[in-house]
């Protein structure tokens, strides 16, 4: 397949046919919703160990508050951004407009789209082998590893890059639950939004259970047992809080989910803003009840040794069995299961729409920009970014993790949260029916989180290492691309053409 060059004012068609319109069918119930299945998953189900282990104690809650707030500044990012510009493609249309269509924007949008066909799959494919993790509760033999392999690429200035992929039953059903998602996502938004309460339906009543279990046999000498010198600023402590704020970042992304649908939006001035600021709410609380409810329970002790042994993760499905004996963790088990298809589902669903938005514009493959003729939805790109999820499920979670929230706040978040003050100083005159609270403190403390994330942690230079190559190769393939389409930079300007055509 090869990249097709367009001008701002050709939009690809297929089969030389009128492009279909998207349908307006999302309301502020089913954003809420999409927006909330795709932000709980199994991310705090299966990083809890992890996320108590980076910090050794129940400290750890430090790091989902921090996140909570962090990402409650991002999604007032997010919100007057796609408030104002509500179509499909988000965060393409925002980096485009806010750094120029015709000149630096069309980079930064083709970087965004570039990184984004690694980081939505790892996103969608995280859940997957999430789900797969579970299921081995189940059927242990799922677990039994065919092939494990570590390579490893020198390169001059990055230094070793290092791509650990392995195989096991695990990993096939991870495979199956991506087709799957695909399968039910191949009809018309209107039948989505239905699809999409049906499962946050199971998320929430998996995370009720737990915590109303939780509070009734919670332990307040167990779930505070802080051990000593917890809370002692040294450089370890910001190390592992560093560690902990990158997993409660990953476990809260998918807020912004709703942006990325904005052409099908109802209302989309008033229903994007409050989905978004009202997923963030409601699952932050539902997080710090949940993971205090768990520390009650199961000793903290237990949980870090499990997270540093990096198997047995199942802690929810230990604390039920803690409680109400195996019948209850078998039920807990498969709930979660349900909460991680469903985060699935609305991955699938939010990103197929981006590079869809991209083809249009003439800055992606012009395969993307094809909607379905009957139900009207972008099923080239809803394809492809399944296709390559699941390839991406043939690598461990907890590189799956890192690898996607370094690449997405280097090349993604941070350049956006600085780029809704740029915005507002180029156009300040642009109609913004949400505008930030307490401008611009917000989006300065989105990036203060967002650059602690990056560089205090323990070997922080390995995921860097895989965005600074991604940066490295998306600029290097746009000025290929630019020079022989004479776009910016290389864009031959009007008046030298005249001149050169009157000669």
């Amino acid at each position: 397949m090869q990249l097709m060059a367009h001008t701002n004012d050709q939009r690809p068609t297929t089969n030389d046919q009128p492009r279909a319109s998207l349908i307006r069918g999302i309301g502020v119930s089913s954003a809420t919703a999409l927006n909330m299945i795709d932000m709980i998953g199994v991310g705090p189900f299966i990083t809890i160990p992890l996320i108590v282990g980076a910090m050794g104690g129940p400290q750890a809650m430090l790091g989902w508050i921090l996140g909570a707030i962090f990402a409650m500044c991002d999604g007032l990012v997010w919100a007057e951004l796609g408030a104002a510009m509500p179509k499909s493609g988000g965060s393409y249309n925002y980096l485009r407009e806010i750094y120029g269509s015709r000149r630096l924007g069309r980079l930064i949008s083709f970087l965004f789209i570039w990184q984004l066909s690694f980081s939505a799959p790892l996103s969608v494919a995280s859940g997957a082998i999430g789900l797969a993790g579970y299921a081995s509760y189940f059927w242990p033999g799922l677990e039994h590893q065919y092939a494990d392999h570590l390579w490893e690429l020198h390169l001059p200035l990055l230094g070793t890059l290092q791509l650990r992929w392995l195989m096991s039953g695990a990993t096939f059903l991870a495979i199956a639950v991506v087709v799957l998602a695909m399968i039910l996502l191949y009809r018309k938004i209107t039948s989505v939004g239905w699809i999409s309460k049906l499962l946050l339906a199971g998320v929430l009543v998996t995370i009720g259970w737990i915590i109303i279990a939780g509070f009734g046999h919670f332990d307040a000498a167990r779930a505070f047992s802080f051990p000593p010198g917890a809370f002692t600023l040294s450089h370890n402590f910001f190390l592992g809080l560093g560690s902990a704020m990158l997993i409660a970042t990953y476990d809260y992304w998918g807020y912004y989910n709703v942006c990325f649908l904005g052409d099908e939006v109802q209302d989309p001035g008033k229903t994007i803003p409050r989905a978004l600021l009202l997923s963030i709410l409601l699952v932050g609380c539902l997080y710090a009840l949940m993971n205090i409810s768990v520390l009650g329970v199961v000793p903290w002790q237990e949980i870090t040794h499990t997270g540093q042994s990096n198997s047995g993760l199942y802690v929810v499905s230990v604390f039920m069995q803690r409680i109400y004996g195996t019948w209850a963790a078998n039920l807990v088990t498969a709930l979660v299961m349900w909460t991680a298809f469903a985060s699935v589902f609305s991955l699938l669903l939010g990103y197929s729409r981006v590079p869809y938005a991209a083809a249009l514009d003439g800055n992606y493959f012009q395969a993307f920009a094809r909607v379905h003729p009957q139900h009207r939805f972008p099923y080239v790109s809803l394809l492809a970014l399944g296709g390559v999820a699941a390839l991406f499920c043939f690598f461990s979670l907890a590189d799956v993790i890192a690898a996607l929230v370094v690449i997405r706040i280097t090349l993604q978040f941070l350049v956006q949260a600085v780029g809704v003050i740029v915005l507002r100083i180029r156009r300040p005159d642009l109609p913004r029916p949400f505008k930030m609270w307490l401008y611009p403190l917000p989006a300065l403390l989105a990036s203060i989180g967002f650059i602690f994330v990056l560089v205090s942690r323990t070997n922080s230079l390995k995921q860097v290492r895989y965005a600074l190559l991604i940066l490295i190769t998306g600029i290097a393939i746009y000025l290929v691309r630019a020079w022989r389409n004479r776009e910016w930079p290389f864009e031959v300007s009007p008046f030298v053409a005249d001149g050169a055509a009157s000669h």
